[in-house]
């Protein structure tokens, strides 16, 4: 697969913004705006045996959640049994379809067969309906290779294709198709996934497709976390694949379009909301992955903001963060994912505990609350 965008784009694509150490030097945590303080009785597991964590909707073309009879989404998510460790889940990962009514949620099962992934496991992406409301592509992580005796953190970006049926009430895709890598890494701009050394907040990145249409330009984008190609420590990126048509085999990865080298290692699951005529990048990122010297910066999620997406990215509200945990609970939720309504999801991860706290970590493992942003322009805050 040709790693060459098109002409038309390239010239625009050239060099990437900066989110730079005098932006997050500038947070300051006395006026930092914070989501509510999650408690136990927010703690609704979608099923006792299964943690859930990085989730994302079945969705239509323009990335809101498609509205099924009776009000019924259907979402996916990453999930795996229970362990003690919970960083032990990563290894395990597979994608579940989840559906979403007013009975709350349910867990439908592995969203792929058996056997299907090219890796060892399933990392995050995103899922879009095509106009006919049954024709699925799912954009995914292939992380690892199926069968590998010990695990590896290469990622992989893939692409297949799936029909939607409902029967008896059940929601499921069948049919799986069309498996293919869809955009390759550029080693002029991205450092290879399996480049760091494996610990939690040092693995290198080219994960996380978040699938955006352009409703003023008609184009078809993938955003995802890279690492650049610098041998940095601290060196994420978020990059992208362009595509005019949203075919399979007319994916073109360009120039990382934000880059945090020697700030941020890990910028994740990057995605795109268009309000009011500006385009608004969001990610998540944790505090230790700044590097030394900023790592007052809170986990939280961050974002910038252009008028066009190949260029020309600034930090939301001045530093790029928009909100964070609450500081006594500083862990308490993450992977948050800004709908088009503006409503945020995450999933509720070490809750109810204070920085300096140590023991077992309370594993949420389920949906935070939802929370609602309010853009306008240079600016982002919680509402409420």
């Amino acid at each position: 697969m040709s790693s060459v965008i098109p002409s038309a784009v390239s010239s625009e694509w050239a060099a990437p913004d900066r989110w730079a150490t005098a932006d997050v030097a500038r947070i300051d945590l006395q006026r930092v705006s914070a989501a509510p303080l999650i408690v136990e009785k927010d703690i609704v597991r979608v099923a006792a045996d299964l943690d859930i964590w990085d989730a994302w909707p079945v969705q239509m073309q323009s990335g809101a959640p498609m509205a099924f009879e009776g009000g019924m989404t259907l979402w996916m998510a990453l999930a795996s049994p229970r362990f003690e460790d919970p960083d032990a889940r990563h290894g395990h990962a597979r994608i579940h379809l989840l559906r979403r009514d007013a009975a709350g949620w349910s867990d439908l099962g592995p969203a792929m067969p058996d056997g299907f992934s090219p890796g060892s496991r399933e990392w995050s992406g995103s899922a879009v309906l095509d106009a006919d409301e049954r024709s699925l592509t799912l954009y995914f992580t292939a992380t690892g290779r199926r069968g590998e005796a010990t695990l590896t953190f290469e990622q992989r970006l893939f692409g297949a294709r799936a029909t939607l049926e409902i029967a008896a009430d059940r929601p499921r895709f069948s049919g799986w198709r069309d498996l293919r890598e869809i955009v390759q890494r550029d080693p002029a701009h991205y450092m290879a996934s399996d480049g760091g050394v494996g610990v939690v907040g040092t693995i290198k990145a080219f994960r996380d497709p978040a699938y955006f249409h352009d409703p003023r330009e008609g184009g078809h984008y993938l955003f995802f976390a890279g690492s650049a190609a610098n041998g940095a420590e601290f060196n994420g990126v978020i990059g992208a694949a362009v595509s005019s048509s949203g075919a399979a085999d007319d994916w073109r990865i360009t120039p990382p379009l934000i880059d945090a080298t020697e700030v941020n290692n890990e910028l994740e699951r990057p995605h795109v909301v268009m309000a009011d005529g500006l385009y608004y990048m969001f990610w998540s990122t944790q505090t230790h992955v700044f590097a030394p010297g900023l790592r007052h910066a809170p986990t939280g999620l961050y974002g910038m903001v252009s008028d066009r997406l190949s260029h020309g990215w600034r930090p939301l509200n001045g530093t790029g963060l928009v909100f964070a945990n609450p500081q006594a609970a500083p862990r308490q939720a993450y992977s948050w994912l800004v709908l088009p309504d503006r409503s945020v999801i995450s999933f509720i991860d070490d809750w109810g505990r204070a920085a300096e706290a140590t023991g077992s970590r309370r594993f949420g493992a389920t949906f935070a609350p939802t929370l609602r942003l309010s853009l306008s322009g240079d600016q982002a805050k919680l509402q409420g």
